[in-house]
């Protein structure tokens, strides 16, 4: 019994030892996470009208509120429920003025100072035209490549989207600070 409890304590101690170091990095540097839903829809999760498969993504965590541009795909506490974590597109940067959609109740809104405004990829999406700019302190994260499915896995090419292009594609910018 002795030699059981032995080798029981040496594993448990080597592989314990690995758990801080997996969490603060989950918690502060880097997670993989799975997208559900159709929000993003049809950049992320592309075969969502098909099958129950949904994407594997790479959230970068750190200095994840620093040099924010439009197209970037961003993780950030949900305003209505902050226990959420949501993804969405960067469609406005401070100062900028948007041309929003329904139910949002002005055609127009510029953004305010500290704030982003933030929107889906897909129709079926609950983003800033339901609740408004989130403040850039609610942004934990940003979508930096794809894991998975293999086929579609790399870097997530957040710069060449349109919006960030041209800045006036659904509920994008219509100009710069």
């Amino acid at each position: 019994m002795s030699k059981f409890l032995g080798q029981f304590t040496h594993h448990l101690i080597r592989y314990a030892t690995w758990l801080p170091p997996l969490i603060c990095f989950n918690n502060y540097v880097a997670q993989a996470t799975f997208i559900s839903g159709p929000s993003m829809y049809p950049f992320l999760n592309p075969q969502y009208h098909e099958s129950l498969r949904q994407d594997l993504c790479l959230v970068y965590k750190m200095y994840a509120q620093q040099n924010l541009d439009r197209g970037m795909l961003v993780t950030f506490r949900n305003p209505d429920d902050p226990d959420k974590i949501t993804v969405k597109r960067i469609v406005g940067l401070e100062g900028d003025m948007v041309r929003t959609k329904p139910p949002y109740p002005h055609e127009y809104f510029q953004v305010p100072e500290g704030h982003v405004w933030v929107a889906g990829d897909g129709d079926k999406s609950k983003d800033s035209n339901y609740y408004g700019p989130i403040s850039i302190r609610l942004i934990t994260g940003r979508i930096t490549h794809i894991l998975s499915p293999w086929n579609r896995a790399g870097r997530v090419r957040w710069w060449e989207h349109p919006v960030h292009l041209d800045g006036d594609v659904n509920a994008g910018s219509l100009g710069s600070r």
